[in-house]
Parts: C-alpha cells; sequence; structure tokens
C-alpha cells in the first residue's frame, strides 16, 4: 500500500509474511534506490539483545535485502545497516496497464502455490516473492513470461544492487 503526506510517499507491507505476535517497524529510505521522496516500511523481530533485528516481510523496493536478513536500526527506527544475509533472494514481478487479455496475474499465483513460496503484493500489479532456493523459482519465471517478452511485464531480483545507506 502507498500512501503519500507531505510529499513523501511511504510503501507498508500489510500482511507481511512472517508477522509475529511482536514485531517491530522500521523505514529504509528508497532515495538511495533512486526512489527520492519515498520510504519503505519494514517489519522486524528483535533477535537477542543487540544481535539485531530479522526482516520479516519481503521487500518491494528495497535493493539487497530480504526476508530472514539481519539488520539494524537506529534510534529514529531507520534501518541503517546489514548485519547478516539469510541467503534467500526475492524476486519481484509488476504488472503494466492495461492488462492484455492473457493477463498472467493468477497462473503466477498459482505457481507460487505450487512451488510452496511466500509472497507479499502491493496492490493487483506488484508482487514479492522470496526465494529461499533460485531451483523454486523456474515455475514461477515460466508462468509470467509470455508477459514478460511482450512487455506488459517486467521482472527483477532485489538484490541486483547491494543494501548501503551511504
Amino acid at each position: 500500500m502507498h500512501v503519500t503526506i507531505e510529499g513523501i510517499t511511504y510503501v507498508s507491507h500489510e500482511d507481511p509474511a512472517w508477522r509475529g505476535e511482536k514485531n517491530y517497524m522500521a523505514m529504509a529510505d528508497l532515495a538511495r534506490f533512486d526512489l527520492d521522496g519515498m520510504l519503505e516500511q519494514l517489519w522486524l523481530r528483535e533477535l537477542a539483545e543487540g544481535a539485531g533485528y530479522e526482516v520479516c516481510c519481503i521487500p518491494f523496493y528495497v535493493y539487497g535485502l530480504a526476508l530472514g536478513d539481519v539488520v539494524g536500526k537506529s534510534e529514529a527506527d531507520a534501518i541503517d545497516r546489514l548485519i547478516s544475509k539469510s541467503g534467500r533472494r526475492v524476486l519481484r514481478v509488476f504488472f503494466t496497464e492495461p492488462r492484455p487479455a492473457g493477463d498472467s496475474r493468477a497462473a503466477l499465483r498459482s505457481a507460487v502455490d505450487s512451488a510452496d513460496l511466500l509472497s507479499e503484493w502491493n496492490g493487483d500489479r506488484h508482487v514479492a516473492i522470496d526465494v529461499p532456493d533460485i531451483s523454486a523459482a523456474q515455475p514461477v519465471f515460466d508462468s509470467v513470461q509470455e508477459e514478460i517478452q511482450r512487455g506488459t511485464a517486467f521482472w527483477e531480483w532485489s538484490d541486483s544492487k547491494n543494501f548501503d545507506v551511504t
């Protein structure tokens, strides 16, 4: 979900993949990823005292972070460092408008379910998919391949850029 307040667009996760009884939230500034004026609110779980916070949602826009990564946050509740990687990856797919007759969103949902992968949707055209093992991703790619070739869907790996706060 996107909400704009005083020129800043906040991206939130309505149904985080690992929602727990006690979660924290912290903001990630998306300006470093050429998305000026945008912040993504990530769900976190606190680890042992001083060990950091585990990412409990699948990032829609933040590069270099994935479900299960361990991050640090500032006193202002901004993610300020990557402590360790989980080994997971995030595949993101964006569907353009208008939707073509061969809309593959239902096929993508089915492929994600069949592969037993976790996903989060931001609206009905943008999905972030948790990929713990790259071999599980092939059916997902196959489900949207025709649209990607036509240019009515686009995909990227979230780790195509590193997470960096400098």
